[in-house]
């Protein structure tokens, strides 16, 4: 590992009630979200390929869920959401093959773009999701509640 690469573990993704959205079933899967990729931020070279397997699998199963809750419940914009999933999941797959070739630099970028990507697609449309799942399970916008939050 060249000092370029060394992981930046002071500047690792973490948790925060910044991230809440307010459907407790999505925060959970954001959260464990968040973690891996943390992880993935403060990995040394060989632990990469472990983690972003682990990233895979997560994310499948994240968009399976989220995808499932907007095509049972006719969330209305549900298209562009879904279409966002599959591009990322088409990013990690082709991701993890350059990683399996030896390309560390290309999965760095693409935790870089994920940790930059999350809170943008969170606030956006992923609440609108919450919003929606909350009005239908409990008939009104869900109330968040977050202490402590530094600005992302």
């Amino acid at each position: 590992m060249t000092p370029t690469d060394s992981p930046d573990h002071d500047k690792a993704m973490t948790w925060s009630d910044a991230f809440l959205l307010g459907y407790a079933p999505m925060d959970e899967i954001h959260e464990e979200f968040v973690a891996i990729v943390g992880r993935l931020q403060a990995a040394e070279d060989a632990a990469l390929p472990a983690l972003m397997d682990e990233l895979a699998r997560h994310l499948q199963q994240h968009f399976a869920q989220e995808n499932q809750w907007m095509e049972e419940s006719d969330f209305p914009p549900r298209g562009c959401h879904i279409d966002e999933h599959a591009a990322v999941l088409k990013s990690v797959t082709e991701v993890r093959e350059e990683l399996a070739a030896g390309n560390t630099e290309l999965c760095r970028d693409l935790v870089a773009h994920l940790v930059a990507w999350f809170p943008g697609h969170a606030d956006h449309l992923d609440s609108a999701l919450a919003h929606w799942m909350s009005k239908l399970r409990f008939g009104g916008k869900p109330v968040v509640l977050r202490r402590n939050v530094t600005p992302r």
